[in-house]
């Protein structure tokens, strides 16, 4: 081979993206490696789900969900202690439809006292009082999904 086969070979190489080349000619071993490319990344992102209620379990009345509220410790304004949502899910007043709430506006509550549900992933997680008082509002409505943070009762100590 001469020295423009060779370099017609190289270009060819580069041209295609051809890993490697390897020819022996009389003796003589020629390699040639081009540039390999990695391999094209796919990522599979899951849909974006539509912003859609969310089925409620026997027929507990559903609500429109009111924007997210930031999260807060202690409303100072109104001298209110704000308990918030642990965890993103569905809020329930009631351990189901036939059965009282949990606490209504007014109660006073104890510290421990379960307030309402959230149900998050088919598991049912009690939210328990953190503070002796009265519940002074409710934020959310029964069934409406609550995200992390979300205030979901005001109580006055």
């Amino acid at each position: 081979m001469n020295l423009k086969e060779i370099l017609e070979l190289i270009d060819k190489v580069a041209e295609r993206g051809i890993a490697a080349v390897e020819v022996e000619q009389a003796g003589t071993r020629l390699r040639i490696e081009g540039k390999v490319a990695p391999p094209p990344q796919v990522i599979h992102a899951a849909p974006a789900a539509p912003l859609m209620p969310m089925p409620m379990p026997l027929g507990m009345p559903q609500a429109a969900a009111p924007a997210p509220a930031p999260p807060e410790e202690v409303d100072t304004e109104a001298g209110l202690h704000i308990i918030t949502s642990p965890i993103v899910g569905t809020f329930y007043r009631a351990p189901n439809p036939e059965s009282e709430m949990y606490a209504n506006v007014g109660d006073h509550i104890s510290k421990g006292k379960v307030l309402c549900i959230i149900e998050a992933m088919k598991l049912m997680n009690e939210i328990e009082s953190d503070v002796d008082g009265t519940v002074m509002k409710i934020y959310p409505q029964n069934g409406q999904p609550v995200e992390y943070g979300e205030k979901l009762f005001a109580v006055r100590l």
